[in-house]
């Protein structure tokens, strides 16, 4: 009797020390993981209307412009480009490069082709860490003798 109740209590030791494991580090890892992924989402969207945006320029020969600049905190000034035939790309690290639009577009397409690397690295990470929990969550259910679902 003594044997099975010291049994019990290192079973719930296990089942303790697994469902520590899942919930502080895991499930942070994959919020994390999830997180990252959505940072590269939106660079990913940032290029695209990058993009789309030269693209438009070039398709319908806008050569000048008049727009609406953000200073920050939401204030606007209106701002007058005398030549769109160049641009200045943020190419990370706080770096901006000047750029006609087809070296622009040439740029953005590699870019776009690392980031989607990146989405695919984030998104392997995700279902791994899914699928740790998923088996250590299995191991608990074995431990704790459950039938299966």
């Amino acid at each position: 009797m003594a044997m099975a109740a010291a049994e019990a209590r290192v079973r719930q030791e296990k089942v303790k020390k697994f469902e520590e494991f899942v919930d502080r580090r895991l499930k942070p890892d994959l919020v994390n993981a999830i997180a990252q992924r959505d940072k590269v989402f939106q660079k990913q969207k940032t290029f695209l209307d990058l993009k789309r945006n030269i693209e438009n320029l070039e398709k319908n020969g806008v050569t000048s412009m008049r727009s609406m600049v953000n200073l920050g905190s939401e204030v606007y000034a209106q701002a007058e480009v005398p030549d769109t035939r160049h641009i200045f790309v943020d190419v990370g690290l706080g770096f901006h490069v000047e750029f006609t639009w087809q070296e622009a577009l040439q740029f953005i397409s590699v870019r776009e082709a690392r980031l989607a690397r990146q989405i695919d690295e984030y998104t392997h990470l995700i279902a791994s860490i899914k699928a740790q929990i998923k088996l250590v969550c299995e191991g608990i259910r074995e431990l704790l003798e459950l039938p299966a679902e």
